[in-house]
């Protein structure tokens, strides 16, 4: 019988390095917000497979959808015989995206490749190469992805030269004293040093960071980045990859700035554990690229749209998203609460259920808290996610169907976890 020490050794001689790995147990079942590893221990998830599972792990309504699908078939590569349920899914998410204009979708299979998508698309609406992406950003580990993402540990350390036409300027950051001004004056900055405003096709942003470390955008920031974008014909991408379907307790984090993006990536939450990607936008953009220019063998599998499908009619429920916000507000409350036990917690940010808590101590990134908390968390049955340029933040992304006991003995581990770091 496989235990954790003989998989572990199994892995390390089998897999490549460079696909790193946070815990040294393995999954043996999962149900709703629990993993249970191969030797029968327990942990509440509050990874969620990185902010897949927002449906929670074997979701009745999600399992019950891929099983139907299979009975009727698999695969049949939708630009070679067409199926409705990628139609159907089209047509919820072109609704779902906020803002009044006219939507069209395509759908590809990951949170990079949407990225990488949306760009082509930009590119072709403009006729123009540039693109601008922000610091601390995650876009995906493709060389595009890569490009665009404002990290270079590890995502871009030995890989070499990086995508031409790729700028960066600072996102936001009270906790680092990147106000909204010098934000947008470092944009303006780059258009008179480094690239003309005509010459670019996209801005891409997150509307809450996640990798770089659960920063929610301004509302400035963002009105400010759309009227850059309208006087200059440029494409306002919203990567929602990690901030969309339920996470920030709105269907899409951008309803929460009624700012409408041009075009949305959407993957992660979207397939409730199905791969699957999308890139959503306004209809004359989206149209701009030639027949065959998108798309993709697997792009949009029969499968993973059943299960894109289920999940969409799980979040059609207000309910579901005033759930979401409530137990963000009370995680929230009880780590703002362990502040005068923990000075370094310099702050509690985010929206719905993506939050996040950042240590620093006299200006220092305590990281080594953050380690110190994970540690205590896993040997107390708990799975938490560090994130942040200097690895100084943990995030929180449990499955939004948590129930309300099995969230409470997360919390209760939680503050012994952060206490003990401190």
């Amino acid at each position: 019988m496989a235990n954790n020490a003989n998989l572990l050794e199994r892995r390390i001689d089998a897999i490549s390095r460079g696909v790193g790995f946070i815990t040294d147990f393995f999954a043996e079942r999962a149900e709703n917000a629990v993993i249970w590893d191969v030797e029968g221990r327990r942990f509440i998830d509050f990874g969620a497979g990185i902010g897949v599972c927002n449906t929670g792990h074997r979701n009745p309504q999600v399992t019950a959808a891929i099983e139907k699908q299979v009975a009727a078939f698999t695969h049949t590569c939708h630009q070679v015989t067409p199926y409705e349920n990628y139609v159907e899914l089209a047509e919820k998410l072109n609704k779902f995206v906020p803002g009044p204009s006219k939507k069209k979708t395509a759908f590809v299979s990951t949170g990079a490749e949407a990225v990488e998508n949306a760009i082509k698309i930009a590119r072709a609406h403009t006729g123009r190469t540039g693109v601008i992406a922000t610091n601390g950003g995650f876009h995906g580990r493709t060389f595009m992805g890569m490009s665009l993402t404002g990290k270079v540990m590890p995502y871009k350390a030995d890989f070499g030269s990086m995508m031409n036409d790729v700028y960066h300027f600072p996102f936001p950051n009270d906790v680092h004293g990147i106000s909204v001004e010098a934000s947008i004056k470092a944009l303006e900055n780059l258009f008179k040093s480094d690239i003309a405003p005509k010459n670019v096709a996209a801005i891409i942003f997150e509307p809450t960071q996640g990798e770089g470390g659960f920063y929610p955008a301004p509302q400035d920031f963002v009105e400010r980045i759309r009227a850059i974008c309208d006087e200059h014909g440029i494409v306002m991408i919203a990567d929602e990859v990690q901030s969309g379907f339920g996470r920030t307790g709105k269907f899409f984090a951008m309803e929460h700035y009624g700012v409408e993006a041009d075009l949305t990536t959407s993957a992660k939450g979207l397939g409730g554990g199905m791969p699957i990607s999308a890139v959503i936008g306004k209809a004359e953009i989206m149209d701009a690229p030639n027949p065959g220019g998108l798309g993709g063998t697997y792009a949009g599998n029969a499968v993973a749209v059943a299960a894109a499908n289920a999940v969409c009619d799980i979040m059609s429920d207000p309910a579901f998203h005033e759930r979401t916000t409530a137990l963000g507000e009370k995680l929230r409350a009880m780590l703002s609460a362990l502040k005068d036990d923990v000075p370094q917690i310099a702050d509690v940010r985010g929206q719905g259920l993506m939050v996040a808590v950042e240590f620093i101590e006299d200006g220092n990134p305590r990281a080594d808290m953050v380690a110190s908390a994970i540690k205590f968390a896993k040997e107390n049955g708990l799975i938490l996610l560090s994130c942040g340029v200097y690895g100084n933040c943990i995030r929180f992304l449990p499955p939004l169907t948590i129930q309300d006991e099995v969230f409470d003995e997360a919390l209760n581990i939680i503050a012994a976890a952060i206490k003990q770091a401190a």
